[in-house]
């Protein structure tokens, strides 16, 4: 499945008029009561993996890194908030939390199968929210696990016509509204991270999220926002690498999206060790946060 043409048919439900068009037009939230998507079993590409590991921050392995499945399931996402069942249009509905499970390493070359489902929107005091839940396998072993958390603010019965920013990582009109996790706070660090104004474009190259807004300032501009932002997932796997040699193989990454990240850019890294895990977070040069998150060994 191309993911160019999959974000194409995501957007047409934002197109006045289009919208209504049989095919296109989206179901009323009531009644909605969830969608399954599947792929079938797909080979670990080793040439893959390093592309997106050298642009995420991880260093070569036999394994992939802990976020590298989730490209495996954005098709899915995409096919499923396209499909006109889905209420949402995918324009305005945007990732607010993310919640990995991995309970071993992921070789490279394995086979492994991909199921994406979402189901009845959670009431939310901003609007509704979407949790798409993911289950990766080899074989019949569940060996990875995904939530991903979609804000559809200002819906709550049966409109979808409000305007909105994206489907990655944060709002233009405010910073990402908390949706069910309680994060500790990580401490302040002198460690930061120059972004440079492609980071879009080259992480888009190795995930197939080719979000507009992640790409160039004139398509950034155009969906509301003052320059090209960062993908919330890169981030997140940016955090996820800057601690790997920290984590136990079988681990949960929590993580909650705030204000995004415009590029170019500079973010701060910050860490706290916990009891049964790490706290981490990306902050700006003036302190506001950009993510929070945290990790729980299994």
């Amino acid at each position: 499945m191309s993911a160019i043409p999959a974000l194409l048919r995501a957007a047409l439900p934002s197109i006045p008029v289009v919208n209504q068009l049989p095919g296109v037009k989206k179901a009323p939230v009531a009644g909605f009561t969830g969608l399954t998507r599947t792929r079938p079993p797909v080979t670990v590409d080793r040439a893959a993996v390093e592309a997106y590991a050298a642009v995420c921050g991880f260093p070569t392995k036999d394994v992939v890194p802990l976020p590298y499945p989730h490209l495996l399931v954005f098709d899915l996402q995409m096919a499923i908030m396209s499909d006109p069942a889905f209420p949402a249009p995918a324009i305005g509905t945007v990732h607010v939390e993310n919640s990995i499970t991995q309970h071993r390493p992921i070789a490279i070359g394995e086979s492994l199968s991909v199921v994406a489902s979402v189901g009845a929107p959670v009431p939310h005091p901003k609007g509704v929210v979407y949790e798409f839940v993911t289950e990766v396998r080899a074989g019949a072993e569940l060996v990875w696990e995904e939530t991903s958390a979609y804000l559809r603010r200002g819906v709550s019965t049966g409109s979808t016509t409000e305007e909105g920013s994206t489907t990655e990582g944060g709002s233009t009109t405010e910073e990402g509204a908390s949706y069910g996790m309680a994060l500790p706070e990580a401490a302040p660090t002198p460690i930061r991270w120059e972004l440079p104004a492609d980071l879009g474009r080259r992480y888009a190259a190795v995930s197939g999220d080719a979000n507009p807004i992640h790409l160039y300032p004139v398509t950034a501009k155009a969906l509301g926002f003052p320059r090209q932002i960062a993908h919330g997932m890169w981030t997140m796997a940016r955090c996820v690498a800057a601690l790997e040699n920290r984590l136990p193989d079988a681990v949960r990454v929590d993580v909650a999206f705030k204000k995004p990240v415009l590029l170019p850019g500079t973010v701060a890294f910050g860490v706290t060790p916990l009891d049964d895990g790490i706290a981490f977070g990306l902050t700006s040069p003036s302190g506001k946060a950009h993510l929070a998150g945290r990790t729980t060994s299994l």
